[in-house]
């Protein structure tokens, strides 16, 4: 690949479309890597981060951006957005929402589409097989990759694909909104794991990602949260 070469021929897509709405999923080389962090890997570790343990994971593929508002109103017919704009991410959905939205997706496309798992989340906001180790998805300077209110005007969420992808071409993995995974959440062991789905008992999922809205340390690859 030439250095000058734009960022879309550089990873395997895959596009479709939806009553005119198009879409990009990305494809996630599978691989081992380190899940979590300590605090002497990053003094902003939380303690829900650790204790870090090797996880494998199979081929999988990943959409390039957060749903966005004109791609739900495609598929459910409404949108239930706070702010609202075409190519802004869909907000204000449970993850039961996200349930109904992938149905419906299924139904439409004939495909098996689903929530990434929390495993699959942070090795693609890590870069999977093309990682550089940043602090954020794609950058260790938190402004290059996401859209937060400390570095803008508006008190709102913004356009996907408006800053840098990380190494795999995915966008917006930092900041902007937390995004649902499809996990129970849980705490973690150190035991190494493959394809781990999350807990089994618990009566939260799980969202990672940070948002527009909060601190730098919340927007990090290995932030956990849950709702």
């Amino acid at each position: 690949i030439e250095p000058d070469t734009p960022i879309e021929q550089v990873f395997e897509y895959k596009t479709y479309s939806i009553n005119g709405v198009s879409f990009d999923m990305v494809a996630v080389e599978g691989g081992s890597f380190t899940m979590g962090t300590a605090y002497w890997q990053d003094s902003d570790a939380q303690n829900n981060e650790k204790p870090t343990h090797q996880v494998t994971l199979s081929d999988y593929m990943i959409a390039k951006t957060e749903v966005t508002q004109e791609l739900w109103q495609a598929v459910m017919g409404s949108n239930p957005s706070r702010f609202e704009g075409t190519n802004l991410p869909v907000e204000s959905v449970s993850w039961n929402d996200c349930q109904e939205f992938i149905r419906k997706l299924n139904q439409l496309t004939g495909k098996n589409f689903r929530l990434p798992t929390e495993a699959e989340w942070e090795y693609a906001a890590r870069g999977g097989k093309e990682s550089m180790g940043y602090m954020y998805a794609g950058s260790d300077t938190l402004n290059n990759v996401a859209c937060r209110y400390d570095y803008r005007s508006s008190d709102k969420t913004h356009p996907v694909k408006q800053k840098q992808p990380n190494e795999l071409g995915l966008y917006d993995m930092s900041g902007n909104i937390w995004e649902w995974c499809q996990d129970w959440y849980g705490s973690y062991s150190n035991n190494a794991q493959t394809n781990p789905t999350g807990s089994t008992s618990c009566s939260n999922r799980v969202i990672r990602g940070g948002s527009w809205d909060l601190e730098d340390k919340y927007c990090r690859v290995s932030i956990r949260g849950y709702w």
